[in-house]
């Protein structure tokens, strides 16, 4: 590992914003969604009428917590404002979203294993069939990007040589895509609508206890007035912004860095954050979240893009000069001056990005004490950049690392080159979602404060 020794300007900075001493704001959102849950599942268990059958009734325990919970996860991509406030940014409040809906999903398989009703409507059924069919799919196809992290070594060898087989390649157009997810999962509120209108068909708790029915109503109404607001209304409230692509880069192999330049009011955002962008491509609008590597001061809005999969890949053959862009925006509270005086930042492959719009809007303004370790396989193709940027700033400590001759990072080397305990440390992270939950753990472990560890994160199915 190789290291470069800078300098950094004295400059004051913002602090979080906290709950309770101690307990960033951002944890406030989270803690509602359980003290939620939990005081609906004691008021089902204390509203228990007279008669009803047990099991019966814990089953639509099961399906009242699953509404509650999906209505929940419809909250959380409303997009408002609000929301990203009190999870730490939209890019938590996803995390949220799909925690919440797979949880909701889940639910589902003990209310239909308990709660069976043999006078339930022919209505009530098809409802139920949609709902939970369109839900389960919906789970399945967002856990496919990621099944390689949660099945045994034995059982991804055998899946990964079944790959070319002609089944799982069509299986695999059919599905692939952000797209294609991105176009079903908007269809979420519709399935939570079929189970929300299900139960109050074939509920049999709801005639002998009216505040059950109510509870139920409130909870279904809230989560499809959001899902409501954010398909018809949403567009009309939220600020988007008219582009136009003015150049493609190629910076390496795999890494494209569009230059956007602004046909009206340009996008107006802070180091770190990321937004939604709309390119008319030659195959059709094509939208993703792109952090900006950028900064806020330049004329240009400037975005770079690695090819992870889906149409990113093929931005260097479908994205050309001249072409329109729309900007949606901007998100996210990925903020260096949330941190502590001492800070680490670590950048791996795109995950790059936001820390080149730190570095490039600094102008003097930075007066923590940094160590930013940059890991590619191979020289990083903004080492040049990033080595004239900090040559300006006193206590800036820079630390490239070459996977392909020093080997991988590990959180123990990060330690052992900061000369700071542990507990005064904040540490920033972007790049690979396996990575930075290791390193998140080893920190966490070592003595870093949980409040104190902030990550990017890009996936959003």
């Amino acid at each position: 590992m190789k290291e470069a020794r800078f300098l950094v300007v004295p400059q004051p900075g913002a602090r979080p914003l906290t709950l309770l001493p101690g307990v960033p704001l951002r944890r406030l959102g989270p803690t509602v969604i359980v003290i939620l849950a939990a005081a609906y599942a004691l008021y089902w268990l204390l509203a228990r009428p007279a008669g009803e059958p047990a099991a019966g009734y814990v089953g639509q325990l099961f399906g009242g917590e699953s509404i509650l919970l999906l209505s929940i996860a419809l909250v959380l991509i409303s997009t408002l404002p609000q929301v990203e406030h009190v999870f730490g940014g939209i890019d938590h409040a996803a995390i949220w979203h799909r925690r919440a809906a797979i949880t909701g999903t889940v639910l589902l398989l003990p209310h239909i294993e308990l709660a069976a009703n043999p006078e339930a409507t022919s209505v009530g059924k098809t409802l139920a069939v949609i709902g939970i069919s369109g839900l389960a799919a919906l789970v399945v196809w967002a856990i496919l990007p990621r099944w390689r992290s949660m099945v045994p070594a034995r059982v991804r060898d055998l899946v990964l040589g079944l790959g070319s087989a002609r089944p799982v390649r069509l299986a695999a157009r059919l599905l692939g895509g952000y797209e294609r997810w991105r176009g079903f999962h908007r269809l979420t509120g519709i399935f939570v609508a079929a189970g929300f209108f299900h139960g109050l068909l074939d509920a049999t708790a709801f005639d002998a206890a009216p505040g059950l029915r109510w509870s139920f109503v409130a909870i279904g109404g809230v989560g499809l007035a959001f899902y409501a607001y954010r398909e018809l209304l949403a567009r009309h409230f939220l600020p988007h912004h008219d582009y136009q692509v003015d150049q493609v880069t190629a910076v390496a192999p795999d890494l494209v860095e569009l230059s956007l330049a602004p046909l009206g009011k340009p996008l107006d955002f802070r180091p770190g954050q990321f937004a939604m962008i709309y390119l008319e491509t030659k195959q059709g609008w094509q939208r993703h979240p792109f952090s900006m590597s950028g900064s806020a001061r330049d004329q240009h809005l400037r975005i770079t893009v690695k090819a992870l999969g889906d149409h990113t890949t093929r931005l260097p053959d479908v994205v050309q000069p001249g072409m329109p862009a729309v900007v949606g925006g901007p998100y996210g509270r990925f903020d260096r001056h949330k941190g502590t005086e001492h800070q680490v930042w670590i950048a791996a492959g795109v995950g790059i990005t936001p820390f080149l719009s730190w570095l490039r809007s600094l102008e003097g303004d930075l007066r923590e004490s940094v160590h930013f370790f940059v890991t590619s396989a191979g020289p990083s193709p903004f080492a040049a950049e990033i080595t004239s940027i900090a040559r300006d700033y006193p206590s800036l400590t820079v630390h490239p690392v070459d996977t392909a001759v020093d080997g991988r990072l590990t959180p123990e080397q990060v330690l052992a080159a900061v000369d700071t305990p542990p507990g005064k440390l904040s540490v920033f992270m972007g790049g690979p979602d396996p990575m930075l939950r290791h390193f998140r753990r080893a920190f966490r472990s070592a003595g870093v404060r949980t409040a104190n560890i902030h990550r990017e994160y890009f996936q959003w199915r």
